[in-house]
This record gives structure tokens, C-alpha cells and sequence, in this order.
């Protein structure tokens, strides 16, 4: 079965800074804010949400449908997808934009900060679900994109009777109270990381409990900790597995939930779906770029 995955492709320029952000940023000075920081190591790699997704799950098996829009230097990506057995069919493309361009600086604490310009995502409203789109998608998910983006296709993917997943992520922030429980109210299953979750509490004046009820499962992730299984009421804490090394954070929400996706697929416990996730967000941060791991293990 099929898996359509709603969100951003881009390109990724990941930086390395050596130092510590902590150590450059004075906070009685944050009014004035004015820093440089040095970076020996640049590198240019395909990235997005929908992408990087759309990468764990044909690693794991599954087969996804990434539904996003490129801009007029989107070749290369396109190449890229059908050289990983990608289907294209969903993907559109906008010739008076650049793709989404994200620019990633992480230091030595694998600390982040990221400018991101959506370029031709801005379009993405322009890709439609319709019943029957999913050339046999039995399963979704929503995940950062284009504002209108996201609402029209929260929508569709209800109307459609396709459950999906609903991953807000860096996203969150768009939308009001009233537009995040009505995304809650369309979806099947929430992700967030524990920042994202006591935002969107705090908007739509629900606690996560309340919010676990609305849903067949909630998952909060909490990194170097493992993450937090909300299902009929009882929360779960799932363990995480420990990395042989920690190279690079770039994309590893991303691969924990293309495990996430193959697990509810195959009709999986979503505890047990966290903890392939753990696993393959482990092997994820050990290499840089989030499209650059490869499995050690077959998923079953």
C-alpha cells in the first residue's frame, strides 16, 4: 500500500560551526544581535520533509508518494527521486521559483539555526487530493509545507477517507488556536517534538492528554531521550537507542517518522512503530545530510 506524503522538498546547504552558540550570543545583548560565525565545512543535500520521509520508508520497504513542488532548478532533485525508485507522479513543478532552500548551521552541541526561504512550496496548495489521487494510498501524512498547503490538504485528505498522520513541525506557528484543532479534529495521528507539543497546547487551550484523546495515537518526541506513546489514555515512554556516533541531527524527525509510516502500514502497535523509529533515527544522526544512511537491519 501506497503512502502519500504531503511536504516540502528543498535543498539543504548544512553547516558546521566548531564552536558553541551559547558561547557567541550574550543574552543581555540580544537587542543589539549582530554575530558571524565561522563554518570550514559547507555542504549541499537533498532535503524537505516529503523527501527525507519519502528516503526512510523506501529504505524500509514501503513505497511513497511524495506530494510537493519544485521550482525551475528542481532537475537534479527529480533525478535524484527516480534514481532512489521514487515515484514523481505527485510532484509538481514551478517555473518562476526556486526550490525551498534551507540553510542549516549546527555547532558542536548539535545546537541548530536555520534560515529557510520556501520558494516554490509557497505553491504548493496547486498539488490537489482527490479521491482516487493516491493511486491506492491507504495512509498519509501531513508534514511541514506551504500554509494554504497544509490547510487544503488536511481537508482533502479527509474528504478523501485517507487516515493520516499529522507532523506540524516547524510549521506549528502558522496557525491559530482554532486552525490546529481542526487539523487535530481531520487527522488520525499527531507527532511533535516536546517545544511543538507545549505550543500547540498552549494554542488550543487543550492539555496533551485531551489532545491523545481526540486521535487513534499521539507521539511526542524528546530526542536523546526516546520519545512518549500517547494511546487510549496511557502514555508510554519508549526508550531511545543510542547512536554509535552523533554526527549530525539534520533529517532524523524526518527518518523516525518514514519508520513511523511503515509501522502503521503493516497495522504495527505505535509503540512498536516509536521503537523502530528510535532505531533508524540512531543511524540517521551517525551520518551527515539527511538523505546519506543506509539500514543495518531489515525491518520486519
Amino acid at each position: 500500500m501506497a503512502v502519500l506524503i504531503c511536504g516540502s522538498l528543498a535543498f539543504d546547504s548544512i553547516m558546521c560551526f566548531e564552536g558553541r552558540f551559547a558561547e557567541q550570543i550574550l543574552p543581555d545583548q540580544l537587542h543589539i544581535l549582530n554575530v558571524s560565525f565561522l563554518v570550514p565545512s559547507l555542504r549541499r543535500d537533498f532535503g524537505g520533509c516529503a523527501g527525507n520521509i519519502a528516503y526512510s520508508l523506501k529504505l524500509l520497504g514501503g513505497e511513497p508518494l511524495p506530494m510537493a513542488m519544485l521550482g525551475s532548478d528542481g532537475a537534479d532533485y527529480l533525478q535524484h527521486l527516480e534514481s532512489l525508485g521514487i515515484s514523481r507522479r505527485h510532484v509538481g513543478q514551478v517555473q518562476d521559483a526556486y526550490t525551498a532552500q534551507a540553510m542549516i548551521m549546527t555547532d558542536r552541541d548539535n545546537n541548530q539555526i536555520t534560515a529557510f526561504h520556501p520558494g516554490a512550496m509557497a505553491q504548493a496548495h496547486a498539488n490537489r487530493i482527490e479521491p482516487g489521487a493516491g493511486a491506492g494510498a491507504g495512509l498519509g501524512i501531513l508534514a511541514p509545507d506551504g500554509r494554504a498547503a497544509m490547510l487544503e490538504h488536511a481537508a482533502q485528505f479527509a474528504a478523501a477517507g485517507i487516515p493520516f498522520v499529522f507532523d506540524p513541525g516547524q510549521g506549528l506557528p502558522m496557525f491559530n488556536g482554532a486552525e490546529l484543532a481542526r487539523f487535530i479534529d481531520q487527522a488520525s495521528w499527531l507527532t511533535v517534538n516536546d517545544y511543538e507539543g507545549r505550543m500547540l497546547c498552549e494554542r488550543t487551550g487543550w492539555s496533551m492528554a485531551q489532545i491523545a484523546r481526540k486521535l487513534r495515537g499521539l507521539v511526542v518526541t524528546l530526542g536523546a531521550q526516546g520519545c512518549e506513546v500517547w494511546v487510549d489514555d496511557r502514555k508510554t515512554h519508549v526508550p531511545a537507542v543510542a547512536p554509535t556516533q552523533v554526527v549530525d541531527p539534520t533529517g532524523c524527525g524526518d527518518a523516525w517518522r518514514g519508520a513511523l509510516l511503515f509501522g502503521l502500514e503493516k497495522g504495527w502497535p505505535l509503540v512498536r512503530c516509536a521503537e523502530l523509529g528510535n532505531r533508524v533515527g540512531a543511524l540517521k544522526i551517525a551520518q551527515r545530510g539527511p538523505q546519506n544512511y543506509r539500514l543495518d537491519f531489515v525491518a520486519l
